[in-house]
């Protein structure tokens, strides 16, 4: 991330925070967005901006920042609806349709997406794609058992596959204990029909395109921040 994404980034986040108010249960996406996010929200809580926030965090990296910045956390299971959700995204297109999943969280961020009332997701520029796909693959949570099948199936499909790995070149666990498999299909014409393929098939857990799943996208770059709605 150069310099001037990661400043973006910053902003846009800030600029998403401002939605957030007293008494909110709020999402906390994973990675550096999240981070950023629990930040500013931990500084708010200690000047008195904000109270009584509860944090539902998508991660167990998510869990430990939101804690060891002081921002109180629970489950869905403790509270159920969340009154908005931050998080980031790996591509967007103009409909506001994702690919998320780059930090390996898509299950559980696409678990507290549809448990939430709004959902805003925060980019720089570099993200925005005409059409998902383009610039970033899909990843899909599989489970061990089985998965050479797996990566078989999707190559037949025409996908290029390749194994998520740690940086010690171990296989990458979600909190789950399942396999990313990073697909890059080029860009996707028939978005719901691929869904619908991936989601057929069984051992195939969760996959990283989140459609319909936001109305609201706040993207900052050189020309400064925007926030988009979906039409």
């Amino acid at each position: 991330m150069t310099t001037d994404t990661a400043e973006w980034k910053r902003q846009a986040t800030a600029f998403a925070v401002e939605f957030v108010e007293s008494g909110m249960v709020v999402g906390l996406g994973h990675g550096s967005t999240a981070i950023h996010a629990v930040q500013l929200i931990a500084e708010r809580m200690k000047d008195g901006r904000l109270r009584n926030i509860t944090g539902i965090p998508c991660s167990f990296q998510a869990e430990e920042e939101a804690l060891r910045y002081g921002v109180p956390v629970a489950t869905l299971d403790v509270r159920p609806s969340i009154d908005l959700t931050i998080d980031g995204a790996d591509e967007v297109d103009p409909s506001l349709n994702l690919i998320k999943g780059g930090g390996g969280a898509l299950l559980r961020e696409k678990i507290v997406a549809q448990a939430s009332r709004r959902v805003v997701i925060v980019v720089d520029e570099s993200k925005l794609s005409p059409m998902l796909g383009t610039k970033r693959s899909v990843p899909l949570e599989v489970i061990p058992f089985g998965w050479r099948t797996q990566m078989d199936f999707l190559e037949a499909m025409g996908a290029k596959v390749s194994h998520r790995r740690n940086a010690d070149k171990s296989l990458f666990k979600t909190d789950q204990g399942n396999l990313i498999m990073d697909c890059r299909f080029g860009p996707i014409m028939a978005l719901r029909e691929l869904i619908r393929v991936l989601e057929s098939r069984a051992g195939i857990v969760e996959h990283g395109l989140f459609l319909d799943a936001v109305s609201e996208v706040v993207v900052a770059g050189a020309s400064g921040v925007r926030h988009l709605k979906r039409a």
